[in-house]
């Protein structure tokens, strides 16, 4: 069974904001998501519950519940900011 992905306000404030190209492919990624949420390259965040993934400068961190199958995406933001 597949995951449902829900983003938090914030995340979508900053997905709205993204360069298209980029924006485009974080949405891939979060399409992609819902088959694998610790897809290869995905690490556990150190100090905070979650995971990252990268797709090039920039970071999508978010947590996974996998007794209801979701994926909640906390934050969309390029690499110098996504930890702040």
């Amino acid at each position: 069974m597949a995951y449902s992905v829900l983003l938090k306000k914030s995340a979508e404030k900053e997905l709205e904001l993204l360069p298209t190209k980029i924006h485009d492919r974080v949405v891939e990624l979060l399409v992609s998501l819902k088959k694998d949420p610790r897809p290869p390259g995905s690490k556990k965040l150190r100090g905070r519950e979650g995971y990252r993934v990268r797709t090039g400068d920039y970071r999508v961190l978010y947590t996974v519940d996998d007794q209801r199958k979701e994926i909640m995406i906390f934050s969309v933001a390029h690499r110098r900011e996504a930890y702040r």
